[in-house]
C-alpha cells in the first residue's frame, strides 16, 4: 500500500455530528455572496465551538471535515463521491489557485477530482437556508 493511499480520507462537507469532525473553514461574506475563509489549523468540534453557531446550523457557518463515510453516505456511488463530481461538472470555478486548505492531503474531493474541486470549494456551503433550486438539486441528486 502506498503512503498516499494509507492516509485517511476526509469528507470536506461533513455534518457536525460525526466523530472526528473538525472545522477547516468559516463562511465569510453574506448568504448570497459567501466564501470559505480557510483556517491555518483545523479545530476539533466541541460543545463550546458548536455554541458559536448560535441559532444557525453549524454547517451554515463552518466547513467541517470528518472521516468519509464511504458506502454509508448517499453521495457515495461506485467507490466515488458523486457530490464532488456534480460540483466539478455543474458549478463554475471561483478561484484559479489552490486555496490554503489544511485538509487537502486527505480530502476525498481533491483525491478524486483534483484541483478542479479546490477551485470550486470556496463557494460550497454544506447547509444553505436560501439555496436556489439548482443548488438544492445539485446537493440532493443521487
Amino acid at each position: 500500500m502506498s503512503k498516499e493511499s494509507s492516509k485517511p480520507i476526509d469528507c470536506p462537507s461533513a455534518p457536525a455530528t460525526v466523530e472526528g469532525a473538525r472545522i477547516f473553514g468559516v463562511m465569510t461574506g453574506t448568504p448570497d455572496q459567501h466564501r470559505v475563509g480557510y483556517l491555518t489549523e483545523t479545530v476539533p468540534l466541541s460543545e463550546k465551538v458548536l455554541a458559536l453557531a448560535g441559532d444557525a446550523k453549524p454547517t451554515e457557518l463552518f466547513r467541517i471535515a470528518a472521516p468519509c463515510a464511504g458506502g454509508g453516505c448517499k453521495h457515495f456511488k461506485g467507490n466515488t463521491c458523486s457530490l464532488a463530481k456534480r460540483i466539478v461538472e455543474g458549478v463554475p470555478a471561483v478561484v484559479n489557485a489552490l486555496p490554503a486548505c489544511q485538509i487537502r492531503p486527505t480530502c476525498r474531493w481533491f483525491r478524486q477530482e483534483g484541483k478542479e474541486a479546490c477551485f470550486r470549494c470556496p463557494q460550497v456551503m454544506t447547509d444553505k437556508s436560501n439555496a436556489s433550486d439548482f443548488e438544492q438539486q445539485l446537493a440532493d441528486s443521487e
